[in-house]
């Protein structure tokens, strides 16, 4: 009987423990399922309608050059991203900050199954270049694009602020950047009343930028004027040397995009070197600067905007203007 009370006590003993255990055990399970409730969401507005976003992404993808100074001044480095236009695979000056990045392709022609590989909580497209693959991509994560591709840069660093939420601390990028294009208009004075004329030479092309460009937006808030043929709020005219007039001005800018096969810097070379380009007012004043593609206006971003104004108040130092 002893033996039997003993053999009692125990099983009693074992299965007060067992179902503590799995109390617990559901507690937990509970407690677990409530805090994946309760993780925050946010729906964000694009060009392409609405999207949820969970918590804080942490693996996320960007599909423009722009888009990448944008996380990267918000203090975030992305899993995958589209090459720079020139570069070996980025920019010069945001190559440090991407080591370890992935390689997505081309900003034009992206690579989804690299995409995917990566698998991404987030990924940022703009429609102007990716609004064929918008559905590809959503399949694989939470999708948001911004909406075009033109000169006005702050308007999509915003965009990406929001989506990331840091609305706060792009506010105060922003702010930098407008204060100190302001203290440059200030150091500039009468040099603002410069007629600055900006052209590029491409393969086979060469254009005049105007008011709707990277370079023309920034020109434009400092306050400096362009000649009368640039004076629209249009992207770019093309020229042939025929219109080499409309390319004058009291101040030239010019840019070459060169991706290493010889022939963006063969148009340069051809171009600066006829008789025409020769005779322009600008070149005779020796007022004829060559800048960085990447930086006036490839790049695009709000790295390749701080690095332009570096550019003008040396060029104002110097006395260019």
């Amino acid at each position: 009987m002893k033996t039997k009370r003993v053999l009692v006590l125990v099983t009693v003993l074992a299965l007060s423990i067992l179902f503590a255990a799995c109390s617990q055990t559901n507690q937990a399970a509970g407690t677990s399922t409530n805090a994946n409730e309760n993780v925050p969401t946010r729906v964000i507005e694009h060009a392409m309608g609405k999207t949820e976003i969970k918590g804080e992404p942490k693996r996320i993808v960007i599909l423009t050059n722009e888009g990448t100074e944008a996380l990267l001044e918000l203090g975030v480095k992305p899993v995958g991203a589209v090459k720079s236009w020139t570069g070996d695979p980025w920019y010069s000056h945001i190559e440090k900050d991407m080591e370890g990045v992935e390689n997505l392709g081309d900003e034009s022609q992206v690579n989804i199954e690299a995409i995917a590989a990566l698998s991404p909580d987030l990924i940022i497209g703009n429609k102007m270049r990716h609004e064929k693959i918008y559905d590809q991509l959503s399949q694989i994560a939470p999708t948001v694009y911004s909406n075009t591709l033109r000169g006005e840069w702050k308007e999509n660093f915003a965009f990406y602020a929001e989506v990331l939420g840091k609305e706060e601390e792009g506010k105060e990028v922003i702010k930098k950047f407008d204060d100190r294009a302001a203290e440059i208009a200030s150091l500039a004075g009468d040099k603002l009343k410069t007629e600055v004329s900006i052209v590029r030479f491409m393969p086979g092309k060469t254009r005049i930028y105007l008011g709707d460009t990277f370079s023309g937006i920034i020109l434009k808030q400092i306050g400096f004027a362009r000649p009368e043929s640039q004076q629209s709020e249009e992207f770019t005219i093309e020229i042939g040397k025929e219109r080499l007039k409309e390319a004058d001005g009291q101040v030239m800018f010019y840019f070459t995009y060169e991706t290493g096969n010889g022939e963006g810097s063969a148009r340069e070379k051809e171009w600066l070197e006829d008789p025409m380009f020769k005779s322009l007012e600008v070149v005779k004043n020796n007022k004829v600067y060559r800048v960085d593609d990447a930086i006036w206006n490839t790049a695009g971003g709000v790295r390749a905007a701080n690095l332009m104004l570096d550019d003008i108040e040396k060029f104002l130092e110097s006395d260019a203007f």
